[in-house]
């Protein structure tokens, strides 16, 4: 934000879009409890919005559909990421959030708010991001970039992944949400084989699909195990190139090649299950 606009009081905003795992697998445990993980993550092209103006004192306002889920204090990653940054110098900021992912969904809304806000306040104060954002959440690094990524470690291991072709993405929660801790509790094996050494480069959505076939997902069995609508979102995407789950979930995703099948699918869920948070959406990047 320039110094003219400070002054106006303009605000200046990012969108934080939604987080995707394609893939994720779990390849071991840290002695201090930690699960390593191999994920290729991906940006979709719907999420929060945030906003940030001058103001003396640090203040976040929430509205949006899921809105009145998010708490406004330090329980919020906004604030903590706001605090982080600020390093205990007292700056002031308003930040207006605008919630209209679902809370606890595998997407990383609270993780892409924070990473969002992150890059907001690092222009408004004019301070550089600092090193130890995961501390925030494994998801909060893999989030400030758009573009996608190959995940690894706890989350603090990230490579650019290879141009990826056109595609779009069907992302269905049926407004339930599933505690990592729970989900990961229920996973029978930790030590699982990693996605390949070097990623390879796709012609076609179509085979792209059919490469992320031969990978996993190791967190949806356990998920259906607490979540069961999980297993009904999957089977409301058959007609998609593939289907699975992102994160620890609920929600749960369809790849299609165009916009106009995703949309047609979008609206089919929509349609047979008007109580689910149904989005059809671009992947970034």
């Amino acid at each position: 934000m320039t110094a003219k606009a400070a002054s106006l009081g303009v605000a200046s905003n990012r969108s934080a879009w939604a987080k995707v795992n394609l893939t994720l697998h779990v390849t071991g445990q840290r002695s201090d409890g930690y699960h390593l993980l191999d994920s290729l993550v991906v940006r979709a092209g719907v999420g929060d919005r945030i906003a940030v103006t001058p103001s003396d004192q640090l203040e976040l306002f929430i509205d949006g559909p899921y809105g009145a889920a998010a708490p406004n204090d330090d329980r919020n990653l906004v604030v903590r990421a706001a605090r982080l940054l600020d390093a205990g110098a007292g700056r002031g900021a308003r930040l207006h959030l605008t919630k209209n992912l679902p809370a606890a969904a595998g997407i990383g809304g609270g993780s892409a708010d924070a990473a969002a806000t992150l890059h907001l306040l690092s222009a408004h104060w004019g301070l550089p991001v600092p090193d130890d954002i995961a501390r925030l959440g494994a998801d909060v690094p893999v989030c400030l970039y758009d573009t996608p990524q190959r995940m690894e470690g706890i989350g603090e291991v990230l490579t650019p992944a290879p141009k990826l072709p056109p595609c779009w993405l069907v992302l269905i929660n049926p407004n339930k949400s599933a505690a990592t801790p729970e989900v990961f509790s229920r996973l029978e094996a930790r030590a699982n084989a990693p996605m390949p050494k070097e990623l390879p480069e796709f012609a076609s959505a179509t085979a792209f699909a059919a490469w992320l076939a031969t990978q996993r997902n190791d967190l949806e069995a356990p998920a259906v195990q607490l979540v069961p609508e999980v297993a009904t979102c999957l089977h409301s995407l058959q007609d998609a190139l593939l289907a699975r789950m992102s994160g620890s979930g609920a929600t749960c995703f369809g790849l299609y090649e165009t916009q106009a099948f995703a949309q047609r699918a979008a609206a089919r869920v929509a349609d047979k299950h008007p109580g689910w948070w149904v989005v059809a959406a671009p992947v970034l990047g």
